[in-house]
C-alpha cells in the first residue's frame, strides 16, 4: 500500500520549470497568469458569501456555496501550478485537482436540475411589468375608494335630508294630535262655561257645568304632563312607594277611562311590593297602556294587569338586582314587527293622523327610563300586544314626605288675614290668582315682572311671594333667591308651569315652595298653608 502511495509523495521529479528550459519568461508568464486566475478565483467565494449575508432571503443558498467551493478549489490548483514550476510535488497537485473534480462534478450535477425552476423565476421585464398592473389596480382601487367615499357622502347627505323630513312630519303629528286634543279640551271648558251664562239662574247645572269645565282643565294637564315628562324638562320625584297600593287605588280609574265594553283583570299581589319611580307620572303611564289597550280592542275585550318580582338580569339593559315588573296586556289587534319595532318613537302613532299625538308610549318609556328601569313590548298581529316595565324594587317603603300638606287644613281660614305679593308676568293669571287669594280673605299686591316685585317686597311686610317661574328679565327662581336673602323670615310659593330643574333644585327648600299650574284654589290654598309653619 506504501508502495501505492509512494509516487504522491515523491519529489524527485523534475519541476515543471524543467520542461519549460527556465525560460525567464516563459517561467514570468505561467507565474503572473496563474496568480491572476487564483487571486480572481479566490475572490469570487467571498463576494458569493457577502451576498449571502446581506440577503439571507436569497433561494438556493446551498448551490451557491457548492460552488463557492468549486471555484476556490479551482484557485488551488493554480496556486499549486506556480508551486510546481520549481518543485517536483505532483503528488499533491494530483489530490488537489482530484478534490477539484469532485467538487465540480457535484456542482454541475446538481445545477443541471435547477435550471428549469431558474428559467421560471420572473425576469425584469416581467417584474417590470407586474410592479405595471399592481400600480393600475391601485389606482382603480383608490378610485372605488373615492366613489365609496362620495356615495357614502351622498347616503349621508340623503340620510340627513330624510331625518329632516321625519322630524317635520313628526311635528305635522304631534301639532295635529295635540291641536285635536286641546280643541276637544277648549271645546268642552266653552260649552261648560257658555252654559253657565246662558242658563244663570240654574243653580243645580251650573255645578254640573262648573265640574265638567274643571275635568276638562285637569285632561289638559295631564296632557301637558306626558309632553314636560317625554321631553324631560320636568324633574320627576323619583321616590320609593308601595306598588300594591297604588294599583288597588286606581283601580277604579282604569276601570272608569277603558268603559264598559272592556273587563279589566287586575292581580294585585297581597304583600306590599316597594318600587323605585315618580308616583303620579307612574299612574299616568299605566292610564296611557290601558287606553292603548283599549283602542287595539274596538269590540271589547279584556286587559290583564300583573305586578310580579324578579331578581338576576331579566333584560339585557340591566344590571343584576332585584326588579318589579309591572305587565299590561290585551287580546287586540296587534302590531307588526315593523310598528312594534318604532312604538317607543317620539309622536310615533299606529292610529291615523290627528287621533292620537304618539306620546303616549314615549312617554312612559321616559318614565320608567328615568327611574332606571326599562320597558319591554311584545306584540304579534290578530294576537295582541303585552307591555312590561321592569323597575327597580325597594325594600324599604319611604314614608310621606315631611312638610306635606296636612289633611286637616282649614282651607276657609288659612288665608285670612293674610298680606300676600303675588307676581306673574301674564296678566290674566296675575289678576285670576290675586282674586283667588282675595276670596279666601287675604290681602294682595300684585307686580308684573320680577324687579317690580322685589322693588314692592321692599316697601311693604308680605306675610308671604307667589311668583311665577317662567318670566321675562328675572325668572321665579332668581325673585326667590333674592327674597330669600333680604326676608329670610318670609316664605316663597314659585308657580310653573314649565320645570327647568337645575335652576329649581338650587333654591326649593323648607321655605320655598313649588306649585305646578294649572292648579285648582284649594290646590293653591293647600300649598300656602304648608309653608306658614316656618313663619318666624
Amino acid at each position: 500500500m506504501g508502495g501505492w502511495l509512494r509516487p504522491f509523495f515523491d519529489e524527485s521529479y523534475a519541476p515543471h520549470g524543467y520542461c519549460l528550459l527556465w525560460e525567464p519568461s516563459l517561467i514570468r508568464t505561467h507565474v503572473i497568469a496563474d496568480a491572476l486566475i487564483a487571486a480572481a478565483y479566490f475572490s469570487i467565494p467571498l463576494a458569493l458569501l457577502t451576498l449571502m449575508r446581506k440577503r439571507e432571503d436569497i433561494r438556493y443558498g446551498w448551490m451557491i456555496m457548492l460552488f463557492a467551493i468549486f471555484i476556490l478549489a479551482c484557485g488551488a490548483t493554480h496556486v499549486m501550478s506556480i508551486w510546481t514550476l520549481w518543485h517536483g510535488s505532483y503528488g499533491a497537485e494530483a489530490v488537489l485537482k482530484v478534490i477539484t473534480a469532485i467538487a465540480s462534478v457535484a456542482t454541475a450535477i446538481m445545477l443541471w436540475p435547477l435550471i428549469p425552476r431558474a428559467v421560471a423565476l420572473p425576469s425584469t421585464a416581467s417584474l417590470a411589468a407586474a410592479n405595471a398592473e399592481l400600480a393600475e389596480a391601485i389606482a382603480a382601487r383608490d378610485a372605488a375608494l373615492n366613489e365609496l367615499r362620495a356615495q357614502m357622502a351622498q347616503r349621508e347627505q340623503a340620510e340627513r335630508a330624510l331625518l329632516q323630513a321625519q322630524k317635520l312630519e313628526a311635528l305635522g303629528q304631534l301639532t295635529g294630535g295635540i291641536a285635536h286634543d286641546f280643541n276637544n279640551l277648549l271645546q268642552a271648558i266653552t260649552g261648560n262655561l257658555e252654559l253657565i251664562d246662558i242658563q244663570p239662574e240654574n243653580t243645580s247645572g251650573i255645578a254640573r257645568w262648573s265640574r265638567n269645565a274643571r275635568q276638562a282643565v285637569e285632561r289638559g294637564k295631564k296632557l301637558t304632563g306626558q309632553l314636560l315628562a317625554f321631553s324631560r324638562v320636568q324633574k320627576l320625584e323619583i321616590v320609593t312607594f308601595g306598588l300594591t297600593r297604588m294599583l288597588e287605588e286606581t283601580r277604579d280609574l282604569i276601570a272608569k277611562s277603558v268603559g264598559p265594553q272592556i273587563e279589566v283583570d287586575m292581580d294585585v299581589p297581597e304583600e306590599e311590593l316597594g318600587v323605585v319611580a315618580d308616583r303620579r307620572q307612574l299612574e299616568l303611564a299605566l292610564l296611557n297602556l290601558t287606553i292603548n289597550a283599549r283602542d287595539a280592542m274596538p269590540e271589547g275585550g279584556t286587559i290583564r294587569i300583573r305586578a310580579d318580582t324578579v331578581s338576576g338580569k331579566p333584560h339585557p339593559d340591566l344590571p343584576p338586582g332585584d326588579y318589579v315588573t309591572i305587565t299590561v296586556s290585551d287580546e287586540g289587534v296587534g302590531m307588526s314587527p315593523e310598528v312594534a319595532a318604532r312604538a317607543f318613537e317620539p309622536f310615533f302613532s299606529a292610529r291615523h293622523n290627528g287621533r292620537g299625538t304618539g306620546l303616549g308610549l314615549s312617554m312612559v318609556f321616559g318614565v320608567v327610563s328615568q327611574a332606571g328601569g326599562v320597558v319591554d313590548i311584545d306584540s304579534v298581529l290578530g294576537q295582541g300586544t303585552t307591555v312590561r316595565l321592569f323597575l327597580r324594587r325597594a325594600f324599604d317603603i319611604a314614608p310621606a314626605r315631611e312638610g306635606a300638606p296636612a289633611a286637616d287644613i282649614d282651607l276657609e281660614t288659612v288665608l285670612t288675614g293674610l298680606n300676600v305679593l303675588v307676581i306673574d308676568d301674564d296678566p290674566d293669571v296675575l289678576h285670576t290668582v290675586a282674586a283667588t287669594l282675595e276670596a279666601r280673605g287675604a290681602t294682595t299686591v300684585t307686580a308684573e315682572d320680577g324687579r317690580t316685585g322685589l322693588e314692592a317686597a321692599g316697601k311693604d311686610g308680605f306675610d308671604l311671594t307667589l311668583v311665577d317661574f317662567a318670566m321675562p328679565g328675572q325668572d321665579g327662581a332668581e325673585v326667590a333667591a333674592k327674597l330669600r336673602k333680604a326676608h329670610p323670615e318670609r316664605p316663597v310659593l314659585i308657580m310653573t308651569g314649565f320645570s327647568e330643574s337645575a335652576k329649581l333644585d338650587a333654591v326649593i327648600d323648607r321655605s320655598v315652595g313649588l306649585l305646578h299650574k294649572p292648579f285648582t284654589s284649594d290646590a293653591l290654598v293647600r300649598a300656602i298653608g304648608a309653608l306658614l309653619p316656618v313663619r318666624s
